[in-house]
């Protein structure tokens, strides 16, 4: 019962987002992305590349002939905020971060499912 849960969740539980960085870096926007999966190497693989989907729909979006990405730390992102408000716990937080030139990944145990990971890069266009 439990890994049927934990496999529909993490079915679901795949997020991306986009916004705006400020005036001074006007051709850039900051992506992130957040999954979970039964490992803590599955859980940072998916969601960079859910980030590189998000820099991808970035571009085609602002008509970009190009993209560069770099790493930029973002917060955890917990699907369950109900449980956690606050945001991650420093107990569930799983050390150390990944960083490359293009993603910054940060990974925590999840609620119901083994690990879930949170990756921010800035997308930048032209």
């Amino acid at each position: 019962m439990l890994q049927g849960l934990r496999m529909g969740v993490a079915g679901l539980a795949v997020t991306g987002f986009v916004w705006s960085v400020g005036p001074a870096e006007a051709g850039c926007e900051l992506v992130k992305a957040t999954h979970s999966a039964g490992s803590h190497s599955a859980a940072a693989q998916a969601s960079q590349q859910l980030t590189l989907q998000s820099a991808y729909q970035v571009q085609q979006r602002r008509g970009w002939s190009s993209i560069s990405l770099r790493a930029q730390r973002v917060e955890g992102d917990p699907f369950w905020k109900a449980v956690r408000p606050g945001g991650v716990p420093q107990k569930a937080r799983l050390s150390p971060d990944i960083v490359t030139a293009q993603f910054y990944t940060t990974c925590f145990t999840g609620v119901v499912v083994p690990y879930v990971c949170t990756t921010g890069a800035v997308a930048c266009g032209n």
